[in-house]
């Protein structure tokens, strides 16, 4: 699938609350985070009396024929929790065989640099074989997993050996992708696509959310890609089809139309609400994980900040230390593009007689 037409938006679908302004770990909303797409585990929802999901659902209409190919693609982030381990003296080299022992701590500085304790997420892309009209095949599973893991990242003093580790972790997951394709009338095709959260979990009442996230598919959207066919628009169908596009039911997804110049060949099915044909302000030099936010407010406002708030900002993880670098950085006719930018203008409709 060629994804160029729908990569930053399914970019900013992906990071969007990954970390919020004031962007340090201190704030109450950066601790609270994972807002938005979360499928978790199935026997952690049936616990809760709240609005948590393990599984979301995709409808959308597709005109086709025996030619038309369709391609499935689902992306989420995994959470990864990330630990900083201290060596009570420093090695030169870690043992290939048996991990060495170190003590755990908060946080850990080597020069200028101090590494932290967080949560990061991985990303995890699963490519649905693609389906042919011409196959007459109607229903289709595919089951994912991915092991958990643990990982070691040296952290090397000024000297070249190395003080401590940086432990990454992650649970297992496991999950489905059941799709099914409902002929309709005159050519059209509706298609459903429902992700599962299978992870085995043991859970009670009163577990902890957070713990529940980190066998958790977060931001979990699902973009599909059409060859020799076209989608319909669900926020705006054509009259003749406005029946069977109130048929379609989404749970926990929002499908629109995505690409250039009014393309109907791809379809971004976000957790978030979007319109079609969302849109990158081509002005913005980078994400801020604040889609709705306004870049030259947020860009100001962490220049604002003090050095201690930029000293714990920088040691978050690497995507928000590459968000101050870039805006600390910013030569001054970039924020002149980015104040008062006018994208168009409509004639007015003259009032009806």
């Amino acid at each position: 699938m060629n994804l160029e037409c729908v990569e930053k938006i399914a970019e900013a679908v992906l990071y969007e609350g990954y970390m919020l302004y004031p962007y340090r770990a201190s704030a109450v909303k950066n601790q609270q985070r994972w807002n938005f797409g979360v499928l978790s585990p199935r026997s952690y929802c049936e616990q809760q009396s709240g609005s948590d999901r393990w599984m979301m659902q995709t409808e959308c209409l597709l005109k086709a024929n025996p030619s038309t190919r369709l391609e499935i693609e689902i992306r989420f982030l995994q959470i990864v929790n990330r630990t900083i381990g201290k060596f009570a003296s420093p090695m030169r080299e870690l043992p290939d065989t048996a991990e060495p022992e170190f003590e755990l701590v908060d946080e850990l500085t080597i020069g200028e640099r101090t590494f932290a304790r967080w949560q990061e997420a991985r990303e995890r892309k699963l490519e649905i074989p693609a389906w042919s009209s011409a196959t007459h095949s109607m229903h289709r599973d595919s089951f994912f997993e991915f092991p958990a893991q643990r990982e070691l990242e040296p952290i090397r003093d000024t000297d070249g050996m190395i003080a401590g580790v940086i432990v990454r972790e992650s649970e297992a997951l496991s999950g489905s992708v059941e799709i099914d394709f409902t002929p309709c009338r005159d050519g059209f095709i509706k298609a459903t696509v429902r992700v599962r959260n299978l992870t085995e979990y043991e859970t009670d009442q009163q577990d902890d959310r957070a713990q529940a996230l980190t066998h958790s598919l977060v931001s979990a959207h699902t973009i599909l890609g059409v060859e020799n066919g076209e989608f319909v628009s669900l926020l705006d169908p054509p009259r003749e089809l406005s029946d069977l596009a109130a048929e379609c039911t989404n749970l926990g997804a929002w499908p629109v139309l995505v690409g250039e110049g009014g393309s109907r060949n791809a379809m971004l099915s976000s957790p978030i609400i979007l319109y079609d044909f969302p849109q990158i302000a081509p002005e913005s030099p980078g994400s801020l994980f604040d889609g709705t936010e306004i870049d030259e407010i947020l860009s100001l406002r962490i220049l604002t900040m003090t050095d201690d708030e930029k000293r714990e900002m920088r040691r978050s993880d690497d995507r928000t230390r590459e968000i101050l670098e870039r805006t600390e950085n910013m030569p001054p006719e970039q924020f002149m593009k980015l104040h008062g930018v006018l994208r168009g203008m409509r004639p007015v409709l003259e009032e009806a007689q």
